[in-house]
């Protein structure tokens, strides 16, 4: 549950944009009507209706989010804050100057925000944010947690690269085929690394679990 709520802003995107992409009139009409007033001159074409939509339905969504957690009395995490921030600036440059190559980098920006925020509290703080988060689950030697902190920085930084090879060369010209791969191809590669990473640790969980068996033996 907790994964569907936080890919929420990214699965209606993905919907909004590909429904109103096939529906450019509906999609005209919700721009016109609605985002009018906070466009660049007021109207659009039809053919950036569905991006400009999609934007707006993201930046509502996340600011939802962050309102239920805080009517539950709930933690937002700094991630979801970090999110709300770089959507609202990135969609609202998008909808304003109805270019889509503000959303574009929103991804980008996101991914080598948390990374910098990784690094910074680990470089600066001297604090691990991967064991804040991770180690009431698993118990790892120091070194490897340094080692899994700085992975996830690096898959950051190289996930944010990705997603510029994807907007602006690969998919340069087809807009829809980057929203797709926004979705399916950079969730899937998140679960990947994360099998991947899981069980390259798994040995030293099971080293440690043995060491606390010795010790209370």
């Amino acid at each position: 549950m907790k994964f569907l709520f936080d890919m929420l802003p990214v699965i209606l995107f993905f919907g909004i944009y590909k429904y109103g992409e096939n529906h450019q009139d509906w999609a005209h009409g919700l721009v016109t009507d609605y985002l009018g007033f906070m466009i660049s001159g007021g109207q659009v074409p039809a053919s950036q209706s569905a991006i400009l939509l999609a934007t707006a339905v993201t930046i509502v969504a996340t600011v939802l989010q962050i309102l239920y957690l805080l009517a539950r009395r709930r933690k937002v995490d700094g991630m979801l804050w970090m999110s709300l921030g770089v959507v609202v600036v990135a969609g609202g440059a998008t909808i304003y100057f109805h270019d889509e190559t503000f959303i574009k980098w929103k991804p980008t920006i996101l991914y080598w925000a948390f990374g910098a925020a990784l690094l910074v509290a680990q470089l600066v703080y001297r604090k691990n944010l991967m064991r804040s988060a991770l180690g009431a689950a698993m118990n790892l030697p120091e070194p490897v947690w340094n080692r899994v902190l700085y992975a996830w920085v690096a898959f950051f930084v190289g996930l944010g690269l990705l997603n510029l090879l994807m907007a602006f060369v690969v998919f340069r010209t087809d807009t829809g085929a980057w929203v797709s791969f926004k979705l399916f191809g950079i969730t899937g590669i998140l679960f990947a690394f994360i099998v991947i990473q899981s069980l390259l640790l798994s040995k030293h969980i099971q080293e440690e679990e043995v060491k606390d068996g010795q010790q209370q033996g």
